[in-house]
């Protein structure tokens, strides 16, 4: 197997708005990003991604661009973003930027000319349609609204948007469209990015004809259409060849077969994706069905391509309310989690606040959700004549608002986040859960996600090596193995509330492997086969032959 820098990186997710206010305006920025950079610099990640800081009206949350070249006021300036930038390089970490171009702003220049007139030069930018006797041209869904349409009454027909009415949809047929990106995905490389997490990207293609689908809520219809990978190999040879750079694709609706299309070694289009077979299909923790989907994607993608692990990231409730125990067991189900993260095959993302385990919020109000595909969800139930207490606690659990509350740096007024009046309320709970707080303890989450970040540096198997469960059909242990050549190591979870026991496997037990790091401080013994709640563990050892 090939070895590159890119497959070896831990990548840290800074939601800016939400990470560090530097100017007391309520909104995270570039300036509070910057001064935190040794704070991730300690934690010793890699790469940090940086959600949207493009010109935007500020929709849903950066991704609604209306200028692709110029900074978000609310995030700063374009000399902050450089010295932002300089600074990363400074501390030997890397730099990624959101690429969202499956949609504009319906402010972007490009859209404002395109719906200024049937004929104007840029119509053909977007995707316009006229309607079926008297509505839109079919019943497809978008991801926020009812339908993809919406109608225009100043030329007459109907516009594509895959998500909010404010985000129409490029037309990525057009090859005017295409080599505008690739311009603007230059005109950032240049400057010394080291890529791009690329949004939505597997939405770019839209079919020729629009038909109707036959259950609609299933919007599937909008990806993996006819022509993607052709614009996502022309993307690659006309750009990203010509750069030494990450690239990782936001890809929902796949299977690990269709995956492979998009990241394939031999497929000059990605390096890595995310799938949302866990995130998106697994409302609750199921172990089983997590362990089906780990065994399926690594025997699609070993020697073929690469992955990603994570648990929850912008658009997602926090992993340790989600699938670990944000109550009695919050510490050791957060640590159990994230070795799991960071043991398994792929690339491990670290969601801003996970490495000191906070947890999801709720709100008991729908006016203290800035969510806009929540509120238009919201709003289209109650329309239906549901009683609105019901549908909130319905739609909160899942609520992307769940995992953008301010970033909890300390105890004082607003988690240390800003002097101002957050843009989200924080979490009440950040008092108790704070990066002060958790930095001061010698057995912290922050410290336990140190030790792993390190453990991957030291151990080439937790990032390259073969994966087998050994645990299949356990609804509450997690037993596997990494091997590279003749090194081995064994993880072993115990996902539940009770003590529960496990085998070691015989191979093991003949041979010199030690404990090289434990989530219970006190674990110490390497032939202890007890597990109490939500503990982990991680041996070590150099076997001749390969484990059966």
């Amino acid at each position: 197997m090939k070895r590159d820098w890119w497959k070896e990186v831990v990548v840290y997710q800074v939601y800016w708005r939400s990470f560090k206010d530097s100017n007391g305006d309520g909104y995270g920025d570039l300036g509070g990003v910057i001064e935190k950079l040794d704070y991730l610099s300690e934690l010793g990640v890699d790469v940090i991604w940086l959600n949207p800081i493009y010109e935007s009206p500020d929709c849903d949350n950066g991704y609604d661009i209306s200028d692709y070249y110029r900074i978000m006021p609310k995030a700063g300036t374009m000399e902050q973003w450089e010295r932002l930038l300089d600074e990363v390089h400074a501390r030997g970490m890397k730099l990624i930027m959101d690429l969202v171009v499956n949609h504009t702003s319906n402010l972007h220049p490009w859209f404002l000319e395109s719906r200024s007139s049937r004929d104007n030069p840029k119509r053909d930018w977007y995707i316009w349609r006229d309607g079926r006797n008297g509505a839109p041209p079919n019943n497809w869904r978008s991801y926020f609204t009812p339908s993809v349409w919406e109608w225009d009454e100043a030329t007459g027909q109907y516009y594509f948007h895959s998500f909010a009415t404010e985000q129409p949809d490029l037309n990525w047929a057009n090859p005017q469209v295409r080599n505008a990106v690739y311009e603007m995905m230059k005109f950032w490389l240049d400057k010394g990015i080291d890529g791009f997490r690329m949004d939505a990207i597997n939405l770019l293609a839209k079919p020729a004809r629009f038909f109707d689908a036959e259950n609609p809520f299933h919007i599937s219809y909008l990806a993996n259409n006819p022509g993607i990978h052709e614009y996502l190999r022309e993307m690659h040879d006309r750009v990203l060849r010509h750069y030494d750079v990450l690239t990782v694709g936001e890809i929902p609706f796949v299977t690990p077969e269709e995956g492979l299309k998009y990241v394939g070694q031999d497929r000059r289009e990605l390096h890595t994706l995310f799938h949302f077979q866990v995130c998106d299909e697994m409302p609750t923790w199921d172990m089983l069905r997590f362990k089906s989907i780990q065994k399926r994607w690594h025997e699609a993608f070993y020697g073929r391509g690469w992955n990603s692990q994570f648990l929850n990231n912008h658009d997602h409730t926090r992993q340790v309310t989600r699938y670990g125990n944000d109550g009695k067991y919050r510490i050791e189900s957060a640590k159990l989690l994230a070795t799991m993260i960071h043991t398994l095959p792929g690339i491990p993302y670290i969601y801003q606040g996970e490495e000191i385990g906070m947890t999801g919020v709720h709100f008991s109000t729908i006016e203290s959700y800035r969510d806009i595909a929540l509120r238009i969800r919201y709003q289209e139930e109650v329309d239906r004549g549901r009683k609105p207490d019901e549908v909130l606690a319905e739609l909160a659990p899942l609520a992307r608002d769940n995992s953008r509350t301010p970033m909890q740096w300390d105890d004082s007024p607003n988690a240390g986040f800003t002097v101002g009046e957050p843009w989200i309320p924080v979490n009440p709970n950040y008092r108790e859960i704070n990066v002060k707080k958790d930095r001061a303890q010698s057995d912290s989450i922050f410290a336990y996600y140190k030790a792993l970040i390190s453990l991957r540096r030291q151990y080439p198997a937790l990032i390259y090596g073969d994966y087998t469960d050994l645990s299949e059909g356990d609804t509450r242990l997690y037993m596997y193995t990494r091997q590279w050549q003749d090194d081995v190591c064994l993880i072993v979870l115990n996902h539940a509330e009770s003590e529960t026991y496990f085998q070691f496997p015989e191979w093991f037990r003949d041979g010199d492997a030690h404990l090289i790091l434990a989530n219970y401080e006190d674990q110490t013994d390497v032939t202890d086969t007890r597990l109490r709640a939500y503990e982990a563990r991680i041996y070590a050892m150099n076997v001749v032959e390969k484990p059966v």
